[in-house]
């Protein structure tokens, strides 16, 4: 390289010069104006429309309250301190979770954490025995329901954890807040094997005449599969409509009766309803 060439650019000062083209001809001094730059970005191809959705996650992400996002009290899954092993056995199974906060009852306390894992080790009958939830509660950290998603998010990855117990101001248990809970507000839902959708259709039609429906069915695919008249100005999914009609999230088990429709909650969680079981009265069809 001659002494009249530049040095090539490094791909972060690429990227910068890129980005730069897209800002305002003068410093930004909003938030405002560094979205509409990406805006910008976005329409021209130039960032990726998902990566767009993300960034304008992560502007307001601070704006979010661990209230805001926590799974509140009434809907949390206890384990017992006076709990036995097949007692515990029996609540994680049938929650699929992994991590279990341990109640004191006479304290109408949260004074611990247990883990799934740490069973694993007691499933030989010699090792039942041996069984004691005190030795396996790991610490519990507190979070006031005040606090901020951004910092909850820099504690859980500075100290490596994965679920607080939330309190409100005068201390007592308001709800639990997970990781993945602050990290979905950035990155957008994030689904496991536990999470019970078809991702191939949204209605399903099982042998026997069953139908299960995605609670995310728009409502006019709904109406018009099913012959139907429900409201499409109340909301845009069916799902959305029954949370409306109920006034909170239908839980499992939960039955939801919309004439002409009687609705089952497959599967839900403490934000929202996932699958419907839809049972279509005889004098629908009349009616409709």
């Amino acid at each position: 390289m001659n002494a009249t060439e530049k040095p090539p650019s490094s791909l972060f000062s690429k990227l910068t010069q890129i980005f730069l083209k897209w800002l305002p001809s003068s410093r930004a001094t909003s938030r405002a104006d560094v979205l509409e730059s990406l805006r910008l970005a976005e329409e021209d191809g130039i960032v990726a429309r998902d990566a767009y959705a993300m960034m304008q996650r992560v502007m307001f992400v601070s704006d979010l309250k661990v209230r805001d996002v926590m799974v509140p009290r009434s809907n949390m899954v206890f384990v017992e301190r006076e709990h036995e092993l097949d007692e515990c056995l029996d609540i994680m199974l049938e929650s699929a979770h992994s991590r279990f906060p341990v109640v004191d009852n006479e304290r109408d306390q949260i004074i611990g954490i247990l883990f799934a894992k740490d069973l694993l080790r007691f499933f030989d009958e010699d090792d039942k025995q041996r069984f004691n939830i005190h030795d396996l509660v790991r610490p519990v950290v507190f979070v006031p329901e005040t606090k901020r998603l951004n910092v909850l998010l820099a504690e859980f990855r500075e100290n490596r954890n994965h679920m607080a117990v939330v309190v409100d101001e005068f201390g007592a248990t308001a709800g639990l807040v997970t990781i993945e809970d602050v990290l979905e507000q950035i990155v957008g839902e994030i689904e496991d094997e536990h999470d019970q959708e078809d991702e191939e259709t949204f209605i399903r039609e099982l042998t026997g005449g069953e139908i299960i429906v995605k609670a995310l069915l728009p409502m006019d695919e709904f109406n018009e599969h099913f012959g139907s008249r429900l409201s499409e100005t109340d909301s845009d999914t069916i799902g959305g409509l029954i949370s409306q009609t109920v006034g909170h999230i239908p839980q499992a088990d939960e039955k939801i009766e919309i004439p002409p429709f009687e609705f089952e909650v497959v599967h839900a969680d403490s934000r929202r309803v996932h699958l419907l079981r839809v049972i279509q009265k005889a004098h629908s069809l009349s009616n409709s």
